[in-house]
Formats: structure tokens, sequence, C-alpha cells
């Protein structure tokens, strides 16, 4: 494949479209020490400055591993043991799937938050139940929020792709601030997930989709990246091939769906998110955990929250959805309920 490699003029002009308001001028010297500063960083890789030795947990306990990604693991396993604790409330993990917001360009909030909001207030409604609430619609409207995109580790070997990510942040490359280091020990934390979300040209929305494709180290990645000596492929593929297990870091979580939409599209998107979810050993809620509907059918998008006001029917099912969520959640957590292929082994895991 062809090179990605950038001259020192062409870094440059990249590093400084980030300083194109005026009043940077007056802060030039040290815009361009600290150019000089990033183009070391990317022409020696420096990818992950601050590592510290694995220790004992891992197969290589002499080797480097990043800062940031031993303080991801650590609020993970935080997360598992609050998640496992019998006694912590039940927390729904509630989304948002929208990249609307009345703080951006639209400048009016996402049918999307209502709907998801209704889902939110009818599981703090129940007793023993918490909300944790994410709106990706902050990838959008807010500075510096980004979910950098998948690169596919495991197509070309499971253990390759590990858990938590660590393929960002990449300082070498300025792909820094990744959101996903926050969202892996919610999702974590979670007992039930709440998707809430519009239809996008028949899928789910480019900010929903970047975090989908960021939680496939959630379905088989490797805890551990010392034993593939961290990203190298001919090792990870001797490791898979040895024989992997491909563990589900979110098995056993319930979880409910539902999508919107003005005009076509939002069953398809439906099936593919509870598809996705169910392939990583999630649990869905009853019939109605299942919801996709159309707001204002081929209708003026000018009108469309007056049309969503007027469909009361749709309002109740989400709070529904919400509902059978609470009740899933409820019946696996007293041990109630029980999936009748749970001790199945499957032949085909990934």
């Amino acid at each position: 494949m062809g090179s990605v490699a950038l001259t020192r003029q062409e870094f440059r002009e990249r590093f400084l479209e980030r300083f194109h308001d005026p009043a940077f001028e007056t802060v030039a010297s040290q815009v361009a020490a600290a150019l000089d500063v990033a183009w070391e960083a990317y022409r020696e890789y420096r990818k992950n400055p601050r590592t510290q030795p694995a220790g004992k947990a891992f197969a290589d306990p002499g080797f480097e591993l990043p800062l940031e990604w031993l303080e991801t693991r650590r609020q993970i396993q935080a997360a598992a043991r609050r998640h496992g604790n019998r006694r912590s409330p039940s927390r729904v993990l509630v989304v948002n799937g929208s990249s609307r917001s009345d703080q951006s360009c639209p400048g009016e909030m996402s049918k999307s938050h209502r709907l998801a909001q209704i889902g939110a207030r009818a599981i703090r409604s129940q007793k023993g139940f918490e909300v944790d609430y994410l709106d990706l619609s902050r990838l959008t409207s807010e500075y510096g929020r980004v979910i950098h995109p998948c690169k596919a580790c495991v197509s070309t070997a499971m253990p390759l792709c590990n858990w938590p990510c660590s393929c960002y942040p990449n300082h070498a490359l300025g792909q820094v601030n990744d959101w996903m280091s926050e969202l892996y020990p919610r999702w974590v934390a979670a007992h039930g997930v709440l998707i809430v979300t519009p239809v996008h040209w028949y899928q789910a929305p480019s900010v929903l989709k970047l975090m989908i494709d960021r939680l496939v180290c959630a379905d088989g990645g490797n805890p551990d990246p010392t034993s593939t000596g961290g990203k190298d492929p001919a090792r990870a593929k001797a490791l898979e091939l040895a024989g992997w297990d491909y563990p589900k870091h979110l098995a056993g979580r319930a979880f409910a769906v539902v999508v919107h939409g003005d005009a076509e599209g939002v069953e398809g998107l439906g099936h593919n998110l509870c598809d996705w979810l169910t392939s990583m050993e999630l649990v869905q809620a009853g019939p109605s955990g299942a919801l996709a509907r159309y707001v204002g059918y081929y209708q003026s998008y000018a009108k469309s929250h007056d049309d969503l006001d007027r469909d009361k029917a749709f309002q109740t099912e989400v709070k529904n959805a919400a509902l059978s969520l609470v009740e899933t959640v409820r019946q696996m957590r007293a041990g109630r309920r029980k999936q009748p292929d749970e001790h199945l082994a499957a032949p085909r895991k990934k």
C-alpha cells in the first residue's frame, strides 16, 4: 500500500492549520517551537512516549506498556468490580446515537435526545436503578471530543486487537483525546444498555458507528498486549492459530434498541444493532425492547418535533422498551432469567 509519510513541509502545513486564528500570531515563536517538537515525535514515531514495565500480571512483566493504556485497564477493572457487586444499584447506559445537537450547527436538539430522555426517566423511576447518559452528539459539538476510527487489527489476528484498544493514543500522529478510554469502563459498569438512534442513509449515524467499531475489542480482544510483543502481527497470528478463546468481555448485559426515521431504513438498522449486540452475547429485552418507528413519515423536516409531540403512542413505546430492559436486568441480577443455550459450546466463536 502507498506510503503515508509526510514531508517536513506537508507536516508543517497540517500542524499549522490548528493555529489559523490570527490571534495565534502573537505567539508565533512558541507555535514554531511546538512544531519542531511535534515533527521530531512524528519522524521518530514516538507513539507512546510515557511507559512503564507491565508487571507480574502480564506474560512479559518487563515489556513497556503505555501509561494511558494501563490507566484505562485499571478503570475497566474497577468498573467490573462495581458491576459484579450484588449490592450496587442496577446501572443502565442510555446512548443517544444522534450527531444532531442544539449546541452545534443545527441549533436544535435531536429527537433521539428527547426519546432517550423518555427512556432515562422511565428507568430512573424504578427502585434500585440509575442511568448513565451517553450523548454521542458531543462528538460534533464539544471541543477536543473525538472517537478515532478502528484500524481493523482483528482482520490480521484477533490477539492483535487489545482489550482495551491500544491503537490510541498515538502521540506521533497526533491521534489523542480518544473518548473510548472513558467509554470502555462505562460499558463494563452497565447492567443494561438502551440505544436510541436515528437512521442516516439506511445506516447508523457516524458518531454511533465509530463507537460500535471500536467496541470490537470487547468481543474476543486480547487483555495482554505483552503476549504479542505489542503490535507484532506474526506473534498475534501464531497465538490465534495455537488456540484462542475469543473472550466476550461484555457478555451477559441486557439491551434494548430504539430506532427512528422519517422515511426509510429503520427496520434494517434495528436488526443490525440487535444482531451486533447479540453477537457479543448481550441479552435482548422482551419484544418491546426492539423498536423501529417512523416520525412524521415523509413529512417536512421543519415540523418533525411537532410530529413527535403528537405521536404519544411512540413515546409510550419508548418508555415500554426502557421498562422491558429494566425487568430484564432485574431478572438477570436475581438469577431468575436464563438463556436456553447459555451452557452450549459455540463451535464458531468468531
